[in-house]
């Protein structure tokens, strides 16, 4: 029997397949917020019960925060055949604004769109639906083979969209059981639509969050407007310091250390990749990008660093009006990191920043429960790499690239620092997906496609 006999097979059942994704994807299972902490668990169970319909040992394994899921299939194969571990998580995002859905989160359904038809609901595109297309492909292969043609343990979180504060724990209690010789990461996006993507390097992480400490209480502004420092006022200042507004470029200083020019080859590559600029940023609405100047749209996405606010807060938010000075202001802040950026060294950096610029009777309150990582770099000269791209390029008629990758998925990190294995991320998003924002979906075409996809790259890494 053919790879053509599977690729048909994931054909016919598509529509069971959809279903299926859309059961799961009714099980709110939002990490961050313990009133889910019985979804998320209940998530594990049920990607527990669909592995073993298809002849996975699996099991749910319980931590200090919410569980893991791993199963092992081919075993009994030995040495004599390929070994991958699958990753994925099965936790999602909050759904906050719930005002601007324009349907239930957790009520997933089948909508028509300009582009075609997508699943629209929380988790459809991150993680649930993209995990779900390996599942799917790994359910077929077996429905007409038998067997899978590989040894494939899957390893699926419940923490990622929270910190993943057991992640490392649990990967160092585990290594033995959990080493492969190839991590498989599908929590990727495609450059750009139809166009099959594998991503050749993500950017890192840190996370800090602050709050500025004036009075010892909220004034009366009529009282106190004037000679009373405002933490408010304070917190905008520090915020407007961190960007020079005529480059764009972050103002902390010593911020750039460790970030490299791209190579003149590697952005003809990107140049040639079909990354389409206007369709990316009409797609939420700019009409230009606003970030360093002299650098592209991909360029600051892929291979530059950030500093994002991404949280202002204080005083009374409330109806109407209260006029107070507020006691304290808070900011919480995120920075994406390329190339040798240290998180530990840039995170003292930005400090410095803030507790330097603070005027007399103003104090600064860190949080220090707040983690960080580098960035990686793909070891695309496996051969593991040239198959995906041939197994993609046939798939979707099109060469498929290397690509770099704006967000950062951490576990990539931890494989190579506590497994010491590379992985390969090959993911079938779109920029429009609206991962952690209301509307979420997940194109029919990415599940269909991608679940085709994994089949073939099984294929291919097991010739």
């Amino acid at each position: 029997m053919s790879l053509d006999t599977v690729l048909n097979r994931i054909d016919s059942e598509l529509d069971t397949s959809i279903e299926r994704l859309c059961d799961f994807l009714r099980i709110p299972s939002i990490s961050t917020d313990p009133a889910f902490k019985a979804d998320v668990d209940r998530a594990a169970d049920w990607l527990v019960n669909d592995l073993q319909t298809i002849g996975i040992t699996a099991e749910k394994r319980t931590t200090p925060g919410h569980p893991m899921v791993v199963g092992h299939v081919g075993q009994d194969l030995g040495d004599t055949v390929p070994h991958v571990l699958f990753y994925g998580h099965y936790d999602v995002q909050p759904v906050d604004p719930l005002n601007l859905w324009t349907r239930e989160p957790f009520d997933p359904a089948i909508e028509e769109t300009e582009h075609g038809p997508v699943i629209r609901g929380r988790g459809s595109s991150d993680d649930k639906g993209q995990l779900m297309t390996f599942v799917e492909a790994c359910r077929a292969w077996k429905d007409v083979h038998g067997s899978l043609p590989c040894r494939i343990t899957f390893f699926f979180e419940g923490e990622e969209e929270s910190g993943s504060p057991s992640l490392v724990p649990f990967l160092e209690a585990n290594k033995d059981e959990l080493k492969a010789d190839l991590a498989l990461v599908c929590d990727t996006s495609m450059v750009s639509r139809g166009v099959p993507s594998i991503s050749s390097q993500l950017r890192g992480m840190v996370k800090d969050e602050f709050t500025i400490v004036g009075p010892r209480i909220d004034l009366h502004s009529g009282h106190y407007g004037g000679p009373g420092l405002n933490p408010l006022r304070e917190l905008s200042k520090i915020v407007a310091s961190f960007y020079d507004d005529e480059t764009g470029k972050v103002a902390v200083d010593g911020f750039y250390e460790g970030v490299h020019d791209v190579p003149a080859e590697q952005l003809a590559q990107w140049q040639g990749c079909g990354f389409d600029e206007a369709d990316y940023l009409g797609s939420v609405g700019y009409t230009q990008p606003h970030g360093e100047v002299g650098y592209s749209t991909l360029e600051q996405q892929w291979a530059r660093p950030t500093l994002e606010v991404n949280g202002l807060w204080g005083g009374y938010n409330g109806a109407g009006s209260k006029t107070v000075i507020p006691s304290e202001a808070h900011c919480k802040i995120t920075c994406r990191l390329v190339g040798d950026m240290d998180p530990d060294a840039l995170r003292d950096k930005i400090r410095k920043h803030v507790e330097d610029r603070l005027s007399p009777d103003a104090k600064v309150v860190w949080d220090n429960d707040l983690d960080g990582s580098p960035a990686s770099v793909m070891n695309i000269s496996r051969p593991e790499f040239e198959a995906a791209r041939t197994a993609l390029s046939a798939e979707w008629n099109r060469e498929a690239v290397f690509a770099g990758m704006g967000g950062s998925i951490p576990v990539v990190g931890y494989f190579n620092t506590v497994l010491g294995m590379d992985s390969m991320l090959v993911g079938f998003a779109n920029d429009d997906d609206a991962i952690h924002s209301p509307n979420e979906k997940y194109d029919v075409k990415s599940f269909h496609k991608g679940m085709r996809s994994w089949a073939r790259i099984l294929d291919e890494l097991t010739k």
